[in-house]
């Protein structure tokens, strides 16, 4: 008997017939967060809508705790998995928390009256995404993200094994991104709520996902985790980037470099450089930058922002053409940018500090 608790086998899905996806395979544990990844109109939502029952897939299983899903009765499906969707929602005349509490409806009995056990559950879930000040409002009258933390709480009323979300970060600030994803992690750990999501934001999926299912053309690319997936140049690869870079190592997005012969020289290091980078990038100013070692934490900046960087490999040293060329670069540009002040001079590796020297000596240092 097989381990894993959700699982697919030969999975192909579609709509009126015509197959989008085909054999579709992944394995999920309890307790483990599956993210899928993959351009716009990939198919992603298809395969939740799949998942979920409400497309039915051309061929193959689902498979819950040993048992498939199509065979199972809609109440028990219900309490076993939850969804929250883009699609909007337009309950008519409800507030906030009636909408949260229409999530217990699969525990009622058939009149749907709620005891008092079922509202205490849904004021659990309405602390728990937040949303106390919410809770008797008008639905109709909040806010995109509003709204997506009410279905939160709508779902988590279920009490399901399973959350299934279509982008549910899509409409919510950076705080509230992180606060959602966190009540998630931490359920998926402590409860053993298994979900599965996907997501646009790269940098949010490899630090939530266990698991990250790769959606492209008609076939699923890759299946693995975090370190497996986001490594390289695959994600360059996976969403056709032709224009900007995406570095693996960071999850960070630079825009274009500015073509043409470099006019500053940036003196940097520490993580400190970037925004300087990013700045000369936006006023369209073509920059050389060094002597960086390639684990600074402005290296992967430079490197795709730069027009050349001086870059020496990790733990080993400076020589005397890494200097040579740095000073070439200095002679070239038009004036040099460092982002240390005269106090850290003394502090610095001895190559920087001949450079600096270098660029006052020709008098082009602007500190």
């Amino acid at each position: 008997m097989r381990e894993d608790y959700f699982y697919t086998e030969g999975l192909t899905v579609g709509y009126q017939g015509v197959p989008l996806i085909r054999e579709i395979a992944f394995q999920l544990k309890k307790g483990e967060i599956l993210t899928l990844i993959g351009p716009n109109g990939a198919g992603k939502t298809t395969i939740l809508k799949s998942l979920i029952r409400q497309l039915k897939p051309l061929a193959g299983v689902i498979v819950l705790e040993g048992q498939k899903t199509d065979e199972m009765s809609g109440r028990d499906f219900a309490r076993k998995l939850s969804v929250v969707l883009t699609e909007r929602v337009r309950p008519e005349m409800m507030t906030c928390k009636e909408v949260v509490a229409t999530g217990r409806y699969p525990y009622t009995g058939k009149f749907g009256v709620l005891s008092k056990e079922d509202w205490k559950i849904v004021d659990e879930a309405v602390r728990l995404v937040h949303i106390e000040d919410l809770a008797e409002r008008d639905f109709t009258k909040t806010s995109d993200g509003q709204k997506q933390r009410v279905m939160l709480a709508r779902a988590l009323c279920q009490q399901p094994d399973i959350l299934v979300l279509d982008e549910p970060t899509s409409f919510l600030d950076i705080r509230y991104k992180l606060e959602f994803l966190s009540i998630i992690q931490e359920m998926a750990r402590n409860d053993r709520l298994t979900v599965i999501l996907s997501l646009h934001e790269l940098d949010l999926a490899e630090r939530i996902s266990d698991k990250v299912l790769c959606v492209r053309g008609d076939r699923i690319d890759r299946f693995g985790t975090p370190e497996e997936i986001f490594c390289g140049d695959y994600i360059s690869e996976l969403y056709g980037m032709t224009a900007g870079h995406y570095d693996a190592g960071t999850g960070e997005l630079e825009l274009q470099p500015v073509s043409g012969a470099p006019k500053v020289f940036v003196i940097a290091g520490g993580g400190r450089g970037k925004a300087v980078f990013r700045r000369l990038q936006r006023q369209g100013m073509p920059f050389a930058t060094g002597i960086l070692w390639e684990n600074d934490l402005d290296y992967p900046s430079a490197k795709a922002l730069a027009v050349q960087t001086v870059a020496v490999r990790t733990f080993s040293a400076v020589d005397a053409e890494h200097i040579e060329k740095a000073k070439e670069l200095i002679d070239s540009c038009e004036t040099v940018l460092t982002v240390f002040d005269r106090t850290e001079w003394t502090k610095l590796p001895e190559g920087l500090k001949e450079i600096l020297a270098y660029a006052e000596e020709k008098s082009k240092l602007t500190e």
